[in-house]
């Protein structure tokens, strides 16, 4: 189920608009303040897989934000 879940995320996410990567740190916000990653994907799949958590959340996942952001960002959910 859970499979099933971050794939049709995937597909929803992935119908979204791509901003242009830059060198700069990512957006401030609030500590709920989502910020969607792009991530490893799935083992046997190809497909590119995009993850929105919290700073706090990254942060426990041994993820800085920041660092990441310039190659992975896609989005922030305020």
């Amino acid at each position: 189920m859970a499979q099933e879940l971050v794939v049709a995320l995937s597909m929803m996410v992935a119908t979204l608009p791509v901003p242009v990567a830059s060198t700069a740190a990512a957006p401030a916000g609030t500590p709920e303040t989502k910020y969607c990653l792009r991530v490893d994907a799935i083992t046997g799949s190809r497909m590119e897989t995009i993850q929105c958590r919290t700073r706090d959340e990254w942060a426990n996942l041994d993820v800085d934000v920041d660092q990441e952001w310039a190659q992975n960002g896609v989005r922030v959910i305020v």
